[in-house]
């Protein structure tokens, strides 16, 4: 495999284990650190995804804002059909403030990353 081969496999992963990770209902002993662990996500996310492809990162954290708000949409949608056929919701609901969290991570993944680069580029 390439090079390009093994990070398209790499990216393929980590997004069907993302999305599997955000469709399932979240353990009761983290409910009260939910926004908390979406800010953390979206953080390490913007910041694995831009190491792994250096030349896209504005689409990456355009792609990772959007999937914020697709996966919230997911998540009502497919409540809505679970409470139709099994009686009950079986994950999360769809919450703005998780969208706003979702950013917060993002937005600090960003500036850390360019600082980093920035004071790396300087001192070394």
């Amino acid at each position: 495999m390439k090079n390009n081969q093994y990070k398209n496999l790499i990216i393929i992963i980590f997004a069907f284990l993302v999305i599997f990770g955000f469709m399932i209902k979240l353990p009761k002993i983290f409910y009260h650190f939910d926004k908390e662990l979406h800010s953390l996500f979206y953080f390490g996310a913007f910041i694995f995804l831009a190491l792994l492809i250096p030349n896209k990162r504005f689409l990456v954290s355009i792609v990772l804002f959007l999937f914020g708000i697709f996966i919230e949409i997911a998540q009502d949608f497919s409540n809505r059909i679970s409470l139709k056929y099994i009686g009950k919701v079986i994950h999360g609901r769809f919450d703005i403030v998780d969208i706003k969290f979702n950013c917060i991570g993002l937005i600090l993944g960003i500036v850390i990353f360019y600082f980093s680069k920035y004071f790396i580029n300087k001192y070394s």
